[in-house]
């Protein structure tokens, strides 16, 4: 379907500014293929051209079927298409109502749509598209799937150079998925990059493979993603699913493989430019970030500014390199990344060369940017160009522009520069993050090292949660690793008493009433009691209210909190989540998340992206928590989520308690599956 050579448009037509004229006009617009049969049911000729009133009348089966008809036709259409043995087709309206009888017309034929604008696969020559388009369109690195039409149209019409191997509007994906037109993607030649502009996932082992084969390939993935992803979080009761929210499938898939996430359309178009007409940072890059050249003072404060923010690093300078600028720079002006060069505006060529050239020269520095709004010069000046131009042809480095407003750029300077192979990144904060991309690209997914499975670990407890439906939460998470806090029950005040005693004073004591999924939300517990008067007041509290059952632990000291969980995703499978614990955890809704299994390596990274990671280092005096201690019990989720994430629906531990010597887990909650 996607490389097709025989094409039949079903609703040809010559009428001027219909669909069919459009979709028949494209048609015959495509270069690679040889024969476009022409379908009308009351025509037997289009714009001087024969025309059949049926697909019947073709005299052999096509690559692909271009369905310009009526919702209500097309089940008959696809019938009758799927009979013939026709390769595939394209479904371009909205087919309210008719997707199961889409599917099932079709059979085994590919079917791109419905409600979508189809595709051009411009390295091979094929435009299945219904509306008009450029002519020619030139063949680029870039391959595009997207599920919105209006992003399909933007994308190939903006003044950017973005230049396509194949770009799809998939559409509803009634049947071919974006798993498929990415596999295919891939296996074009042309192909360098990819752009993901998607509302939802689907077939996720397929996707899972195609963003491996990216990977593998060293192809960069950007991704756009709206709506959020089936997480499933009305589902469970654990924090660990409203802490994960609608983004963490689309998350930890793309964390696992490496895809670079856009947060709008100035990003995703930031990002693809950067990647398709410049160069890459050299991979295992021992720089330290990117250095960036201005014309304004302030203009530099706000790019240090956002930069710090969004987590993009500047390159530390060499000794030798700041020597050099500062022999170079005007009185008052500071050798330092970023730097403001902008003195009296005299040499300006030849001052922006110079410290372009030094700036690509050092190497820590993996990336060169000037800085400047690159507005149009009513004298005829192109120094800027000039200057870029000429340290980007003496480097093998990123060399780049990044403009603060994308409305004062000059197209005309711009489209100069990106035909010398130098994006122009056309927003402060897009750019930033097409930047970090680049950076980012540099160092490779690691596929994470998966522990062997514990057969008989498993099965010991599937066969417990089919016999009990509330076993003890807490042995469950302390069976694969996770030191827990020691627990006792009670039904009694006098009960409750005694369990303190033997455990020794001060205790905690909480409800254990079934079906209280948040303890502290109907104020079930009581912390620090530090004797019998003390446990048998708390249990008189709790007891009316909530029930005789009691849980009565060890009073933990403060430390710092962590939550740490599991979440099933209906398409993906389990999560694994660390987050920032405590109460206020959904409040904070400071978490990281990951594809499991997870190693060592992979469960530090995780806690690093988390801001409360700094209080686990020693914050303003307070001494460090054992880190080691809440990456093992990290792993140990890992473990349970490989084993038993098949049976469990989510999974709560909130807190565990971090100290200077350990960590220690004084609560768990779980969600099972159907088992």
């Amino acid at each position: 379907m996607l490389g097709a050579r025989s094409i039949a448009v079903v609703g040809a037509s010559d009428r001027e500014g219909s669909f069919g004229h459009r979709l028949t006009t494209e048609a015959l617009r495509s270069p690679g293929v040889k024969n476009v049969h022409l379908v009308h049911p009351r025509r037997r000729e289009v714009s001087g051209r024969p025309c059949v009133p049926s697909l019947q009348e073709l005299p052999e089966p096509v690559d692909l079927v271009l369905l310009g008809v009526p919702d209500s036709a097309l089940p008959e259409q696809i019938a009758v298409a799927a009979s013939r043995g026709d390769a595939g087709a394209v479904v371009y309206g909205t087919a309210s109502g008719l997707a199961t009888q889409l599917r099932h017309a079709a059979g085994d034929m590919a079917l791109c749509g419905a409600g979508c604008m189809g595709f051009v696969n411009v390295a091979r020559g094929v435009r299945a598209i219904g509306y008009l388009e450029r002519d020619p369109l030139p063949v680029g690195p870039i391959a595009m799937v997207t599920h919105s039409g209006s992003v399909f149209s933007a994308v190939l019409r903006t003044h950017r150079r973005l230049e396509f191997s194949f770009i799809v509007s998939s559409g509803q994906e009634l049947v071919t998925t974006t798993a498929d037109y990415l596999h295919y993607a891939l296996e074009l030649d042309e192909t360098r990059v990819v752009g993901l502009f998607l509302e939802t996932l689907r077939d996720a082992p397929r996707l899972r493979e195609a963003l491996a084969k990216a990977a593998e390939r060293d192809i960069p993935v950007v991704a756009l993603t709206v709506g959020g992803s089936p997480t499933g979080r009305a589902l469970v009761d654990a924090h660990s699913g409203a802490i994960a929210g609608d983004d963490a499938a689309w998350e930890a898939l793309f964390a696992a493989y490496g895809v670079h996430r856009a947060t709008d359309l100035g990003e995703l178009t930031d990002s693809l430019e950067a990647f398709a007409i410049g160069r890459r940072v050299r991979r295992g890059s021992a720089g330290g970030g990117f250095a960036s050249i201005h014309d304004s003072g302030a203009e530099r404060v706000l790019v240090a500014d956002l930069a710090e923010g969004l987590g993009v690093p500047f390159a530390p300078l060499a000794a030798d390199t700041v020597a050099r600028l500062e022999n170079r720079l005007e009185p008052g002006l500071v050798a330092t990344n970023p730097l403001d060069v902008w003195g009296t505006g005299a040499d300006t060529e030849a001052l922006f060369t110079d410290c372009l050239n030094t700036l690509a020269e050092d190497p820590s520095v993996d990336v060169v940017a000037l800085a400047v709004d690159l507005v149009p010069e009513y004298d005829g000046d192109t120094a800027y160009a000039d200057a870029v131009e000429a340290t980007f042809d003496r480097t093998d480095k990123p060399v780049l522009v990044l403009s603060n407003l994308a409305s004062a750029v000059n197209q005309a300077a711009a489209r100069r520069l990106r035909a010398h192979g130098v994006p122009v990144l056309e927003g402060t904060r897009s750019g930033l993050r097409a930047i970090g991309h680049l950076l980012a690209h540099a160092t490779p997914p690691r596929p994470p090292t998966a522990e062997p499975i514990d057969a008989v670990r498993r099965a010991r407890w599937v066969d417990r949660l089919q016999r009990e439906p509330f076993p003890d939460w807490m042995e469950l998470v302390a069976d694969y690793g996770v030191p827990v806090v020691t627990h006792r029950r009670a039904s009694t005040g006098a009960g409750a008493v005694a369990v303190a005693a033997e455990i020794g004073y001060p205790v905690a004591l909480k409800t254990a009433a079934s079906g209280v999924a948040h303890k502290i939300d109907v104020d079930g517990v009581r912390l620090g009691l530090t004797d019998a008067d003390g446990v048998r007041a708390a249990y008189e509290d709790l007891a009316p209210r909530l029930g005789p059952d009691v849980i009565v632990q060890p009073y933990v000291a403060p430390g710092v909190e962590i939550a740490l969980g599991l979440v099933r995703d209906p398409l993906l499978g389990p999560l694994v989540i660390v987050a920032s614990g405590g109460s206020l955890v959904e409040l904070l809704s400071q978490r990281s998340v990951a594809l499991p299994p997870v190693d060592r390596a992979s469960a530090e990274a995780m806690i690093d992206r988390l801001p409360s990671s700094r209080l686990l280092r020693g914050h303003r005096g307070r001494p460090p928590g054992d880190l080691d201690a809440v990456v093992d019990a990290l792993l140990a989720m890992s473990r349970l989520a490989c084993e038993l994430g098949d049976r469990i629906e989510a999974l709560d531990v909130n807190p565990l308690i971090v100290s200077s010597t350990g960590a220690v887990a004084v609560d768990a909650l779980v969600t099972p599956g159907n088992v």
